[in-house]
């Protein structure tokens, strides 16, 4: 893979971002409301190179969203009784129930990328993988679970360039770890790895869709939009609600404030409050 070395795209304008950013949330809740009542069992996978926009991306996604509904899951490393389980195993028991979408911030494909790259499985576990995972994939499918696979692409200067705007932000900073960091000096070996994991899983019934992340903010429209474009959603007709009357009061006190433990009013003490 060529190294991205070229002009950065121009990012896309703030508000025309914003704008068509709340018109697809407001979508991705008819969304929800779909699966919830439909009992859709939806499954999204984001997968791709550190620093590529994939957590904001998951962020934007369930901003207004019910946790209930869609979960996020973001597995650690296995456990050493998860290493010798069969490798989907840990994966299985958080794939969603009826009326459940689950975004996986990460998933099985740890094995073809960074277990891959950096020798945390065998060669045989690797070639093992690279069979069982479209054989899994088709099961899911086959059994009515809605997969959609993201890859995130972004070049090699500009990953650099948002790994050097994270050390230097004191809020950010732990989003980076050792095995971040090398992914830079490893990028051709990851550029490989990503191109045999797609010859062998990039299947018709559940394909690899590419999101072009140089740009986040069109990263994230044109990676929901394309979502709810697959998805044959309605828009749920729930019933009015009205808020009642509150009835009469029958006498109740409130507790003495001075009864009770407060928090300390420190918005009281800030300048212009």
């Amino acid at each position: 893979m060529a190294h991205g070395k070229g002009k950065k795209p121009q990012r896309m304008p703030k508000q025309v971002y914003e704008q068509e950013l709340l018109r697809l949330q407001a979508e991705l809740v008819k969304l929800q409301e779909w699966v919830r009542v439909e009992g859709a069992r939806v499954v999204v996978i984001f997968e791709g190179r550190d620093a590529a926009g994939k957590g904001s991306t998951i962020k934007r996604v369930t901003e207004y969203l019910n946790p209930r509904v869609a979960r996020i899951t973001a597995l650690p490393a296995p456990t050493e009784r998860q290493r010798t389980e069969w490798y989907f195993q840990r994966y299985i028991e958080h794939l969603p129930a009826a009326g459940e979408l689950v975004l996986f911030d990460r998933s099985w494909y740890n094995r073809a990328g960074v277990e891959r790259v950096m020798g945390f499985c065998t060669s045989k576990e690797y070639t093992r993988f690279l069979h069982q995972c479209p054989i899994f994939e088709r099961l899911l499918v086959e059994d009515g679970i809605l997969l959609r696979k993201y890859w995130f692409s972004v070049s090699d200067n500009e990953q650099e360039n948002r790994f050097r705007s994270r050390l230097e932000d004191p809020m950010r900073r732990w989003k980076l770890s050792p095995m971040d960091l090398e992914s830079i000096s490893r990028w051709e070996d990851y550029s490989r790895a990503k191109d045999e994991m797609f010859v062998h899983t990039d299947i018709p019934e559940a394909p690899w869709y590419v999101v072009e992340s140089e740009d986040k903010r069109s990263a994230r429209i044109n990676m929901i939009a394309h979502l709810l474009s697959t998805i044959p959603y309605y828009e749920v007709q729930r019933p009015p609600l009205e808020l009642p009357p509150r009835p009469p009061s029958k006498g109740y006190e409130r507790t003495p404030r001075e009864m009770q433990t407060q928090v300390p009013d420190h918005a009281a003490t800030l300048a212009g409050h």
